[in-house]
């Protein structure tokens, strides 16, 4: 007996070593009711379709035929981009790397040697470890307590304003971003030793300007015009801050990202024509404006026309019927992906440093169970 006599019900042949529709569909789609979304489930075990005559089982050559990238907009600090054929848990290990573990560069230790202005030494320092610091991480190496900071592993700069009052106006009113400037030959303060000789704080064996590629780009906050303090006539501050590098995973100061994101691909369906009344009821359901009116001479019908702006906030499937004439549903193997860059690396750069981290990651791994 056949396999569509044993169902109870006529069933289209299926090739073999392919599933039938309803099956597929519940694989590589989330259908989003009113209610609630279905077959949210990935379906990883080899022989989840075993009884269909198909394998499920996670093969090379095929996951490298069917992955593919595709880039919608690039900017200087924002990338978009389409991830297609992968499974949802590698979309989420790539969003957690990019925010915890691709190493920047951020101010760590403040040296205050002088401020009266009205902003606690704490609160200045808790400011300026905020600041993005444009400055290539992949040229440091990591400082420990114990190592000495040097030219491979401290960025110093200087900060000392005074506010003044020039005639009716004041001059550093405003202390921002840009007045932090870098001291390529390190820092300039003494330290006293146990010893009570007076040490420099830093020692750098040469200044950074002369080391390629810091010979080429300035080493300065990623932003000119963050707001670090205000004064008044007569308030100074001077003081030095030393950056290192370090990972997001420890302070929030070194993830290199604003925001790294990713959401299923959107797919809306119209189950039938839906003309005239209809029609326009569902375009003014829409929040987003993905549905449009075609206009068919004697009357209207409604089409899908900006598909990837839906948000599934599903208001076009609640009320009498409308799941009938509307499905929407979730591409599970493809996702839309956003990176917001702080500045320190291009975002495209961030998401490649990303994938490094996770190959480093599984070759650790297979290294501990060989």
């Amino acid at each position: 007996m056949s396999r569509r006599h044993r169902a109870g019900k006529d069933m289209p042949d299926v090739p073999k070593g392919q599933l039938p529709p309803h099956l597929e569909l519940q694989r590589t789609r989330v259908l989003c009711a009113s209610d609630a979304p279905t077959h949210t489930e990935t379906f990883q075990y080899s022989g989840a379709y075993a009884a269909s005559g198909v394998d499920n089982s996670l093969r090379l050559d095929e996951f490298r035929k069917n992955l593919r990238i595709e880039i919608k907009s690039l900017t200087e600090d924002d990338i978009e981009f389409d991830i297609i054929g992968i499974d949802a848990a590698l979309a989420n290990a790539f969003r957690r790397i990019l925010i915890a573990e691709v190493p920047t560069m951020a101010i760590e230790k403040v040296l205050i040697a002088n401020n009266t202005s009205v902003i606690q030494d704490e609160v200045l320092a808790h400011r300026l470890g905020l600041v993005p610091i444009k400055a290539d991480p992949r040229q440091f190496t990591e400082k420990t307590e114990e190592d000495v900071a040097n030219e491979k592993n401290t960025i110093v700069f200087k900060l000392h304003v005074t506010c003044t009052r020039q005639g009716d106006r004041l001059k550093n009113a405003s202390v921002k971003s840009d007045q932090l400037k870098w001291l390529p030959k390190g820092s300039e303060y003494e330290m006293t030793s146990a010893d009570s000789k007076l040490k420099t704080y830093t020692s750098f064996s040469c200044s950074q300007d002369s080391i390629p590629p810091f010979d080429k780009d300035i080493i300065c906050p990623r932003h000119p015009d963050i707001l670090l303090a205000k004064l008044r006539p007569g308030q100074t501050i001077e003081l030095e801050a030393h950056a290192v590098k370090g990972l997001g995973k420890v302070h929030a100061k070194w993830s290199p990202v604003a925001t790294a994101r990713y959401r299923m691909l959107p797919e809306v369906i119209l189950m039938e024509d839906v003309e005239d009344n209809f029609a326009e009821e569902l375009v003014q359901k829409c929040p987003v404006n993905v549905f449009e009116l075609e206009d068919l001479g004697k009357g209207k019908r409604a089409k899908v026309a900006r598909p990837r702006a839906c948000t599934l906030c599903r208001e076009c499937v609640r009320g009498d019927d409308w799941e009938k004439r509307v499905q929407l549903r979730r591409v599970k193997e493809h996702f839309m992906f956003s990176i917001e860059s702080t500045g320190a690396l291009p975002p495209e750069e961030l998401f490649v440093e990303a994938i490094k981290i996770l190959v480093e990651k599984c070759q650790r791994v297979l290294t501990e169970l060989s």
